[in-house]
């Protein structure tokens, strides 16, 4: 018969349709790992406390142990007759070592035990999203290296607007991963703290060691109100928060992935193993990795408005409301660390047409600019330089011509300021690499960024 924590107060069984609305087992057997850590962390500070004697807490840390083994080899399978993980595991430990696996919940609430449970669970796949995301990392930097004179249009308002370098278009990228980097990190050294002795909201009068449970479990110490300590799920929005932005920033990334694979552009091509075809149409190469990715980024953002829309009006101190940040959360990550692995491999295995990027930035009108600081530079105020420079694009327009293709004689007949020097001015190696303060395309800027980019993982290893 199924082990109920709570079932001394009621008379007669939870009604089936009860029992399954109210269970969280189908999901929270996720952490059993992190349930069984926690029991015996603290079932090693009873002992210590001399609230248990050391043979009791050897026998039922050998016990918990046998079980997490055997749960993780298939021996043990986790039985959805129960309510949750807890339970479970207690109730085996209560069948292979008797009235001392009773004594296992000394000192301890449901409350904090699923608060603790959550904490290692979440800290864990911090961890595993920010190595996910320094591999995304170590590819994009790769990419940087291999093409800082790779010339494509850069782009406002999907305009062609300036010429650049796929290096340097890759790392705007490279910088946003490093702040959801940043955040995941910080999120872990705020959210590192024990709840483990708060029990059910205030504490219990065994005379627990805290300390000694935090640190056993690699905390940076306990909570400090135990009230807060089984109601905060701040950490989790953070983290639902911080997963957002990260799929905001795949999304992004993705959207330029699938235009630039369009046969429009051909700026690049996706490996086959990361594109499908069509049922119908036998020449079609689909991004279809890129558009999922894209697409499960509002899956992650409902996560987040779930679980703020939950906890907006909930008192003090545990409601079971609260139950529902977990499967809402186990997804956001699941998705989140799929999209990361997924978006790795495919641009660590696109082919880049340079030929067709440096095309694309010469035909854009890209050095327009360039054009009018070289008439600025010939004594010309901005202003008009603005305009000579408009009505050569028109002209160009009209005609067909990017301004490379433009005769002296045509530039000469807009403005006779124009000399032969103009062709070097408005090259695409002129325009970029005469950029070169610091964020800036030029190749000598992005060699002193690459340095600082490889600084920055040698400096920053995964969590």
């Amino acid at each position: 018969m199924e082990l109920k924590l709570w079932g001394g107060r009621f008379t007669k069984q939870t009604d089936k349709l009860v029992h399954n609305f109210n269970a969280s087992i189908s999901f929270d057997q996720k952490f059993y790992k992190q349930d069984i850590d926690g029991s015996i962390a603290h079932v090693t500070m009873l002992a210590k406390q001399q609230i248990l004697t050391d043979e009791e807490r050897d026998t039922i840390i050998a016990a918990l142990k046998d079980i997490k083994n055997e749960i993780a080899e298939g021996a043990l399978v986790i039985s959805p007759a129960y309510e949750d993980i807890h339970s479970f595991v207690e109730a085996m430990l209560i069948e292979r070592t008797g009235e001392t696996g009773k004594k296992l919940h000394t000192g301890r609430s449901r409350n904090d035990q699923v608060a603790l449970d959550m904490k290692l669970y979440t800290r864990d796949e911090i961890k595993e999203c920010d190595a996910l995301l320094r591999d995304l990392l170590t590819v994009i930097l790769s990419i940087m290296e291999k093409n800082t004179s790779t010339f494509m249009p850069g782009f406002t308002h999907l305009q062609k607007a300036q010429p650049l370098t796929l290096a340097h278009h890759f790392g705007a990228y490279f910088e946003m991963f490093k702040r959801d980097r940043s955040r995941l990190a910080d999120i872990y050294k705020r959210m590192n703290t024990c709840p483990l002795g708060a029990g059910a909201l205030a504490g219990t009068t065994y005379p627990l060691d805290r300390a000694c449970t935090a640190e056993l479990l690699g905390f940076d110490g306990p909570t400090l109100n135990s009230m807060d300590s089984v109601s905060d799920r701040d950490y989790l929005i953070e983290l639902l928060g911080a997963l957002s932005t990260i799929m905001m920033h795949l999304s992004r990334f993705s959207e330029e992935i699938i235009v630039w694979n369009t046969n429009e552009y051909q700026f690049i091509e996706l490996d086959d193993a990361y594109s499908t075809g069509s049922s119908i149409m036998p020449q079609k190469k689909n991004p279809d990795i890129a558009e999922l990715v894209r697409g499960k980024t509002g899956r992650v953002y409902g996560a987040l408005m779930s679980l703020l829309t939950t906890m907006k009006g909930l008192p003090l101190a545990y409601n079971k409301d609260m139950q529902e940040d977990k499967e809402l959360t186990f997804d956001a990550i699941d998705t989140t660390k799929g999209c990361i692995k997924l978006f790795t491999g495919m641009i660590q295995t696109m082919k880049i047409n340079k030929p067709a990027m440096a095309k694309s930035a010469r035909n854009g009108f890209t050095n327009a600019t360039d054009a009018a600081d070289y008439l600025v530079k010939h004594g010309v105020p901005f202003r008009d330089a603005h305009g000579i420079i408009g009505q050569l694009v028109l002209y160009g327009i009209e005609n067909n011509k990017a301004l490379d293709d433009l005769t002296l004689e045509e530039y000469k007949m807009i403005s006779p300021v124009f000399e032969e020097d103009i062709y070097e001015a408005i090259s695409l190696e002129t325009c970029v690499n005469t950029r070169n303060t610091i964020g800036a395309p030029g190749v000598e800027a992005m060699k002193n960024v690459l340095a600082l980019e490889k600084e920055y993982l040698d400096r920053t290893p995964a969590l």
